[in-house]
């Protein structure tokens, strides 16, 4: 699943974020940054659909690079 952060030109509120319980949201005002991973394009589709029917503007939509060492499976010499 791809990590994804989605900037917002608003700082949401504690009853806004229920609606992203699988997002991390940290507050940088006037803007709050979510992310967290999403499952597929559809599923980001749908948060940046939720957030314009809230009437909050959309800053920022990035893919996160992995985290150095996660995804891949060490290699054990056999012998």
């Amino acid at each position: 699943m791809p990590r994804m952060m989605i900037r917002v030109d608003a700082e949401l509120s504690p009853d806004a974020l229920t609606a992203f319980p699988h997002l991390v949201a940290v507050p940088q005002r006037p803007q709050t940054v979510l992310s967290g991973e999403v499952a597929d394009q559809e599923e980001l589709q749908g948060v940046i659909s939720l957030l314009t029917s809230l009437g909050i503007g959309v800053v920022d939509v990035l893919t996160m690079p992995e985290p150095a060492g996660l995804g891949s499976t060490p290699s054990h010499p056999n012998g």
